[in-house]
């Protein structure tokens, strides 16, 4: 049975995200930062500047998507930018990849977004 749960990332949610966001930039070749990593997502969460997505699995943090608004001028509409996308190695092949996507296009369409873009 399937007990992979997605939801908006929290305050609390912050040490566990810190270390899958430490390994995602180790993973594009960047040096361990777990400080750095911390203090980004910290940011990032407490001004608004991107919405995060965490995937848990047995309740642990197995991998998590971070979404940046844009806005279309000509549009006059908000957009999604999907920046991120990481899934712990051990957890991989499992569905947690397309979870994470279909969560944050829900999101999207919820939040009443014209659309997401994929950086």
């Amino acid at each position: 049975m399937d007990d992979t749960t997605i939801s908006r990332a929290g305050p609390a949610d912050l040490d566990a995200l810190a270390q899958l966001f430490d390994a995602y930039r180790q993973f594009y070749q960047q040096p361990s930062d777990l400080p750095l990593a911390r203090q980004w997502l910290r940011e990032r969460l407490r001004f608004g500047e991107s919405v995060v997505l965490v995937a848990r699995r047995a309740g642990t943090a197995v991998g998590f998507v971070q979404l940046y608004p844009m806005f279309s001028s000509v549009c006059t509409a908000k957009t999604w930018i999907l920046n991120d996308l990481y899934v712990d190695a051990a957890a991989r092949r499992g569905g947690i990849a397309r979870a994470l996507l279909e969560a944050a296009a829900k999101f999207a369409r919820e939040d009443g977004a014209m659309g997401i873009s994929l950086e």
